[in-house]
């Protein structure tokens, strides 16, 4: 099963991950930096204000996951991410886990855009191959394919370390991937039939043994 998360712990993974790429000169974070990384203004969802408190609870809860780890740095200790010690993402995987980590659910081309300053998606196929390599990891999904809600043409994707994405709503996406395969199958079945209405009335007689 994928790692189960609180708010804060979410933040604070999400933001080590996204610092380690955006400000290598400064990674691994202090706590300081950590917090205010953590209580940013933008591409955040939602907006925290944490204390640092709070910061270092969840810090203590990620390293007995074996997803933090610490380094000594004078007098201050330093934190970065160890998520390789629980599953071994590519770049493009990792970008996207962060982004849902910070941001909330998205669709596939939001993640896209969104994530360029964290890996240069070389085509929208890229982002989708990363998403289902995080639905089919062993042991669980560590994301799922939302339903569609009115007016939307694509379909949102969150993350799974929360534990409340909502059961219901995977079901729908699931069935809506169904109902779309099936739409396809008759479409084709019934080119199938037209194809061979048009060889018929073109080619009477044909395929018919003789006397």
């Amino acid at each position: 099963m994928p790692p189960i998360l609180s708010i804060h712990e979410q933040r604070v993974l999400g933001c080590l991950l996204e610092k380690e790429i955006l400000t290598p000169d400064s990674y691994p974070l202090t706590l300081n930096s950590l917090r205010l990384a953590c209580n940013q203004k933008t591409s955040r969802e939602p907006v925290l204000d944490l204390e640092e408190g709070e910061v270092s609870a969840a810090l203590n809860s990620l390293k007995g996951r074996d997803l933090v780890s610490a380094r000594m740095d004078g007098r201050a200790a330093r934190y970065l991410h160890s998520l390789e010690k629980v599953a071994a993402l590519s770049q493009a995987q990792r970008a996207i886990l962060t982004l849902l980590l910070l941001r909330g659910p998205q669709t596939a081309g939001e993640l896209r855009g969104r994530g360029e300053r964290l890996h240069e998606f070389q085509s929208p196929a890229e982002a989708e191959e990363a998403l289902e390599y995080l639905v089919g990891l062993p042991g669980g999904s560590w994301v799922a394919r939302l339903s569609r809600r009115p007016g939307e043409k694509e379909a949102r994707w969150a993350q799974r370390l929360d534990g409340d994405v909502a059961e219901s709503e995977v079901r729908q996406a699931q069935d809506q991937d169904r109902l779309a395969g099936l739409e396809r199958r008759i479409v084709d079945l019934e080119r199938e039939v037209a194809a061979m209405r048009f060889f018929i009335q073109n080619h009477p007689g044909e395929g018919h043994a003789g006397p």
